[in-house]
């Protein structure tokens, strides 16, 4: 999920009105490697840039 000042890589866990509730978070930064946050990440709809949906390991 990328936001105009920075991304997570997360599990999408609830929406709620206009708040996305993100668990099992990362924060991706350019040149650093993906730090873990604890708890919940939440996050204004009208704040995502775009969101990348990774395919289920089903196929």
């Amino acid at each position: 999920m990328n936001l105009p000042d920075r991304a997570f890589r997360a599990i999408l866990w609830a929406k709620r009105g206009p708040l996305l509730v993100l668990r099992d978070v990362e924060l991706l930064e350019a040149g650093r490697a993906p730090q873990s946050v604890d708890g919940e990440v939440v996050v204004e709809r009208a704040r995502v840039e775009f969101v990348q949906v990774l395919a289920g390991g089903d196929s």
